[in-house]
């Protein structure tokens, strides 16, 4: 079933999908309608507690409350679903080792190439808060997502 994912346990197991371009209003309704049905369904269908929510409008994370096994079969179909938004809104969704990070207010969406070039030009430094991508429950998801860099593998990069 579906549930707030606020409600969701410490340990429910985290996906997360950073996207390549920003969710802009027309767009995010659309991904979140998308995302909605899909979860509501995909819950019931598989017997399990699903909550999701969309972040700084580029981040999906999906979350689903362990009290069941997570089967293969469970996480095709999500990826299956990820998959077509990403064909559908012409969007990457899967690559989770380009750099999420915050400049300002916004979020910005560089491969690790163009990261460094921007440590090289000082654009960026130690403080930039950067995204965690590969972070597995919802407890790490608010601990650990968004961090200064020194404080994260990127701190190698500098």
């Amino acid at each position: 079933m579906l549930v707030d994912f606020n409600q969701l346990e410490n340990n429910a197991k985290v996906f997360l999908y950073p996207s390549n371009k920003k969710f802009y209003p027309e767009l995010l309704e659309k991904i979140n309608t998308q995302v909605e049905d899909f979860v509501k369904e995909w819950a019931e269908k598989n017997e399990i507690e699903v909550g999701f929510e969309i972040k700084y409008q580029r981040f999906i994370i999906i979350a689903i409350n362990q009290s069941k096994p997570i089967t293969t079969v469970i996480i095709d179909e999500l990826v299956t679903f990820i998959f077509k938004l990403q064909l559908e809104h012409d969007i990457e969704l899967l690559d989770k080792l380009n750099v999420c990070f915050k400049q300002g207010e916004y979020v910005q969406y560089k491969d690790v190439k163009e990261f460094k070039k921007l440590i090289k030009n000082k654009s960026v430094n130690t403080n930039t808060i950067v995204f965690d991508n590969l972070i597995n429950t919802k407890e790490e998801l608010e601990s650990d997502w968004e961090l200064p860099a020194e404080d994260t593998w990127y701190s190698r990069m500098f």
